[in-house]
């Protein structure tokens, strides 16, 4: 093919990120031109309202079949961007049979289903780009797969999803409580009017899930990945955390255990104001790295929005490109250590309990010999009086979290002590 033939594009999606990468498509036409050596040439459109306004974009580009679209054998690069499971998957495998590069944005089918993606573009010979599946702008895909990939990588861990960290930046900054706070991010837009996906931790465990397959190059699925919201963290826990010198983020943490295990979960913690992931403010995302030569690395932006994802598409297909123009591959799945889940109960963590009990002589004593029944060293242990009861916080240090459960469990049943403990990690050692 001569340096004027085009590589041809089908985007299938064309909603808030798919209507910008198509704007941006059109705009930046004479760089990606420069940049890749050949011209892209958007061919068609894939939308399930035909009749919608989309100012900008040509209609004729626009078709509601978009198996046909994704199976096209003269399409050089396939752009999903629809989410979900399906009809996604079987899009993706139709292009990836058809010849075609994907670039995708979708870290629920990846996080669920994308070794059968993997394995479909190793066999035809293609490529699978998804920089933008897990924290929009932020380039994170890429150092994973690629620039770390020479280093031994311990533990990934960051804020992964803007809505969780307005709403907990919010309720630190005001005082304020997560109902009247998520009804504040809805009219600004930050959360969707089914907030579920969200605050209850699932976005954050799909992106998770991704994080650990790169990092540790082994099949990590969502199913794997241990999961808890923000929508039980109230204004008694963000103010706990202020006296302790912490803040409450909802973190995506994967680490090697100490068995060469994986663990992987997302939570609410609190994070000491002294680590780098504690003034990530608003929407912002942000993920911090350690591995054993490079140390510590942190990555942040928006990891959200039309334009900034965008900018994550437009950089997978630059790549993809270059590569069908080189006659080049880039990087496949990578699972040579086959690292297994750690088990159940076994991840280390420090946790902070916050528990009411009768404010009376021996109940502190009876707390703490609780904890060491079960191997839990304690760091450090508040106490504030309320009229006849005591409030309690206690801090631990590293800890099994199937042992700290079994002292929270027996606790519960002591008559001095009152229903509704409290358990949150703490970062760090």
């Amino acid at each position: 093919m001569g340096k004027s033939t085009p590589l041809k594009v089908a985007l299938l999606g064309c909603g808030v990120v798919g209507s910008q990468v198509a704007r941006q498509l059109l705009a930046q036409a004479e760089d990606l031109r420069a940049r890749i050596g050949r011209p892209l040439e958007l061919v068609g459109i894939a939308v399930n309202n035909l009749g919608k306004e989309r100012p900008g974009i040509d209609r004729e580009l626009l078709t509601d079949d978009a198996l046909s679209l994704a199976s096209r054998p003269d399409v050089d690069l396939v752009i999903e961007l629809m989410g979900g499971i399906e009809p996604a998957r079987t899009l993706l495998l139709a292009a990836i049979n058809a010849g075609s590069s994907v670039i995708t944005a979708n870290k629920a089918l990846l996080a669920e289903d994308g070794p059968t993606i993997y394995s479909a573009a190793e066999e035809a010979g293609v490529d699978v780009y998804f920089e933008a599946a897990v924290a929009g702008a932020i380039p994170i895909v890429r150092p994973l797969r690629e620039s770390l990939v020479g280093d031994e990588v311990t533990t990934v861990m960051g804020i992964v999803n803007g809505t969780t960290n307005f709403i907990l930046d919010k309720m630190h900054t005001d005082g304020a409580d997560f109902a009247e706070v998520l009804a504040e991010a809805q009219r600004l837009g930050y959360a969707e009017a089914d907030p579920t996906a969200d605050v209850e931790g699932f976005d954050a465990a799909a992106k998770a899930a991704i994080l650990a397959s790169l990092a540790f190059h082994s099949r990590v699925k969502l199913a794997d990945v241990t999961r808890e919201g923000i929508t039980s963290v109230t204004a008694s826990d963000i103010d706990a955390a202020k006296e302790m010198g912490c803040v409450i983020k909802l973190l995506a943490r994967c680490a090697l255990s100490e068995d060469g295990t994986i663990a992987v979960g997302v939570h609410p913690t609190m994070v000491p104001l002294a680590h780098p992931l504690a003034s990530i403010p608003g929407a912002y995302n942000a993920i911090f790295i350690e591995s054993r030569n490079a140390g510590r690395l942190m990555f942040m932006g928006k990891g959200a929005g039309g334009s900034p994802t965008a900018s994550a598409v437009l950089g997978d297909l630059v790549t993809a490109a270059r590569n069908r123009v080189r006659g080049a591959r880039g990087p496949g799945e990578s699972t040579y250590s086959g690292r297994t889940i750690t088990e159940a109960g076994l991840e280390r963590s420090r946790y902070y309990a916050s528990l009411t009990v009768h404010d009376e002589p021996g109940v502190l004593a009876e707390v703490a010999a609780t904890f060491a029944n079960h191997g839990v060293s304690l760091q450090a242990v508040r106490q504030e009086s309320v009229g006849e009861q005591a409030r309690l916080g206690v801090m631990t240090h590293l800890a099994f979290h199937r042992e700290v459960s079994g002292a929270i469990a027996d606790l519960d049943r002591m008559p001095t002590v009152q229903p509704g403990i409290s358990l949150m990690r703490v970062e760090g050692d």
